[in-house]
């Protein structure tokens, strides 16, 4: 079972960020996926880390192409971003300095974490004309540039 679905609510009709939106919900499933598969701490921290750096990856390119095309809610949005990271690196913390955690909080506290920030925030995004026009590839954003890079090295 996952723990976030992709809902077609989340969408915000330009394509690059639907593509990471899909790819972090992916991220936080494989984060489920261990923690209901009794992984160790160190591993669970491991898999939180890699998501903390791809949802940081995402919120720059999100903030330069709000920025970039003059995006009305933008500090908001930024300002939610922030609050987000920074309630992950609390999450990250909790788990790397304890040796029992409650499995139900930090599942619900993750979905909440993703879902309110894509309904509400991320929902706006579809407004933007030309931010649309610039995101016409799916796939072309700097998660999947770090995605890319990071797998290719792997394979060496």
């Amino acid at each position: 079972m996952e723990l976030l679905e992709w809902k077609d609510g989340y969408a915000t009709g330009i394509p690059g960020i639907d593509y990471e939106h899909e790819a972090l919900i992916s991220e936080i499933n494989r984060f489920y996926s261990k923690l209901d598969s009794d992984s160790d701490r160190a591993s669970l921290v491991d898999v939180l880390n890699d998501i903390y750096g791809a949802i940081y990856s995402h919120f720059v390119l999100e903030e330069k192409l709000m920025e970039k095309y003059g995006y009305d809610a933008y500090e908001e949005h930024r300002t939610d971003h922030g609050e987000l990271l920074d309630e992950l690196r609390d999450i990250t913390s909790a788990l790397e300095k304890t040796h029992e955690y409650d499995e139900q909080d930090l599942k619900q506290r993750l979905s909440d974490w993703f879902a309110v920030h894509f309904r509400t925030h991320d929902a706006r995004l579809h407004k933007l004309q030309d931010l649309k026009a610039s995101q016409d590839n799916r796939g072309t954003g700097l998660f999947s540039f770090l995605r890319k890079a990071k797998d290719s090295t792997k394979k060496k």
